[in-house]
């Protein structure tokens, strides 16, 4: 049966208008002419049997219903274009992976071990954007998400199932001349220290003080910080005391910019986790990178022990 599809062409050329909003600029960008640009559109406007553009002083600009479209438009081309660039580099072999991630998780504990699934699995590309929050897997192009959490928070994501990877334990860190020559405090000497604040765990310090069964009043004091990347750095130039997943910093430890000020980990209310669509077949090369994830957790869970 024949889609109901127009033609790619007068797609191309719809969204490029649209992104201008004139149909001059999309033909430059095109390499076409005005007229094939208009020609092509109003062919697709035929096609839906709606207008997609009306007529201005200066040109032209989209009607509601073409806003609309355009947005739609946009994301499906764009994928289309991956999948064109993903095909042409493996060359008919292996596969893609696209992967939705929380930042700091991304950049500190995933992309230094990629290169080992890389060097397992050359024939699979896995492609990284930063997403913090949940959303629809339909909406879309991803596989499959790392996301940061608690039980509860991952069970209730619509339409997914998900996979405990690594708990978020944490431990208070600091630049080591923030302690000497002191070395490890005790968890009221660091009550009394600048406090560094993760802004999406506002209560982080109060309950690490509180597992310690120390006061601290200035438990919610202190500069704030969106990121755990953020946080890291702040703590390495001095300016206090940071509540840290030792996964996340194993680098800066390694390298001394940061030491442990007092080693008295707190196992976390959040954990990590991979999120893939309930209702669907996996693909092979998820398969796969869930069996690498679940390995490489497995063997930091054991360092950790």
């Amino acid at each position: 049966m024949r889609r109901k599809i127009p033609s790619t062409q007068a797609l191309v050329c719809f969204e490029a208008a649209a992104r201008h909003e004139s149909y001059t600029r999309a033909a430059q960008e095109l390499a076409l002419t005005q007229s094939a640009v208009s020609r092509q559109i109003t062919a697709l406007e035929d096609f839906l049997g709606m207008a997609l553009f009306r007529r201005t002083r200066h040109g032209v600009a989209l009607t509601p219903a073409g806003a609309d479209y355009a947005r739609q438009i946009a994301r499906q081309l764009d994928t289309m274009e991956r999948d064109t660039l993903d095909a042409m580099a493996r060359q008919g072999l292996g596969g893609s992976l696209q992967l939705a991630a929380v930042p700091t998780f991304a950049t500190r504990w995933l992309i230094p071990r990629l290169p080992d699934f890389a060097a397992r699995h050359p024939d699979i590309t896995v492609h990284i954007e930063t997403r913090t929050r949940p959303f629809l897997f339909n909406e879309t192009p991803f596989d499959a998400a790392l996301y940061t959490g608690t039980p509860a928070q991952a069970a209730n994501w619509a339409g997914t199932r998900s996979t405990a990877l690594l708990s978020e334990d944490v431990l208070p860190v600091c630049s080591p001349a923030l302690i000497a020559p002191r070395g490890q405090l005790s968890p009221a000497a660091i009550a009394r220290l600048p406090l560094l604040q993760q802004s999406t765990r506002p209560d982080g310090w109060r309950q690490w003080f509180d597992a310690q069964q120390v006061e601290a009043p200035r438990a919610r004091s202190g500069p704030r910080y969106e990121l755990f990347s953020m946080l890291a750095e702040a703590a390495a130039h001095g300016l206090g005391v940071a509540l840290m997943p030792r996964l996340l910093i194993e680098a800066e430890l390694a390298r001394g910019e940061l030491v442990v000020a007092c080693d008295r980990p707190l196992r976390g209310e959040r954990s990590y986790f991979l999120v893939t669509p309930a209702a669907q077949d996996e693909r092979p090369a998820l398969t796969l990178f869930r069996d690498w994830l679940l390995a490489q957790a497995g063997a930091d869970a054991g360092q950790a022990n």
